[in-house]
C-alpha cells in the first residue's frame, strides 16, 4: 500500500490511519519518530491498536509517541505532550490520526504561542487564574479595584 503523507515541513508530515504493515514504507522513507494522535478503537475493534503499532515501529528503528486525542476536543496538555515529544523526538517525525487532520491541528497548535505565552508573568498569570472557574471571580474583583 502506498501512503498518503502530506509534507506541512522538512522535519514534520502527517497520514491517515497507518498499519504494521506499513513501518517498512514509513522506514524506507526515512521517518525516525511516529507521533499517534488517535484513540485506540475510535474506529471499532479492527482498528490497529497502539501496542501493535509501538512493536511494529521498533522493529524498523523509529521511535513511536502515543497522544491520544479525540476529535474536536484537543486539550492543552496534549498539546503540550506533543510539543515536548516534537522537539525531544528524532525527526523527521510522521503523526497520524484518522484523516490527518488531528495531526496537523497538533502541529499547528504546537508551534503557536498562546496569548500568555506572549505576554510577561502578570498578565500569564491573569490569564490562567481566568481559565481557574473557582477564582474567576475574584480575579474579576482584583482587575475592579485596580483598574
Amino acid at each position: 500500500m502506498t501512503l498518503n503523507i502530506t509534507k506541512i515541513t522538512d522535519d514534520y508530515s502527517t497520514s491517515p490511519q497507518i498499519s504494521p504493515s506499513d513501518m517498512a514504507e514509513i522506514a524506507n522513507l526515512g521517518f525516525k519518530t511516529i507521533i499517534n494522535n488517535r484513540p485506540d478503537l475510535e474506529g471499532g475493534a479492527e482498528q490497529t491498536t497502539s501496542t501493535m503499532l509501538d512493536e511494529a515501529a521498533k522493529q524498523h528503528g523509529i521511535q513511536y509517541v502515543y497522544i491520544p486525542v479525540v476529535p474536536n476536543q484537543i486539550q492543552p496538555d496534549q498539546v503540550e505532550s506533543f510539543r515536548q515529544a516534537l522537539s525531544s523526538s528524532p525527526k523527521p517525525v510522521l503523526g497520524f490520526c484518522r484523516t490527518g487532520n488531528r495531526a496537523s491541528q497538533m502541529y499547528a497548535r504546537a508551534n503557536t504561542k498562546t496569548s500568555a505565552e506572549h505576554a510577561g508573568p502578570f498578565q500569564a498569570l491573569c490569564a490562567w487564574t481566568k481559565r481557574k472557574c473557582l477564582i474567576t471571580n475574584f480575579v474579576r474583583w482584583i482587575k475592579t479595584k485596580h483598574a
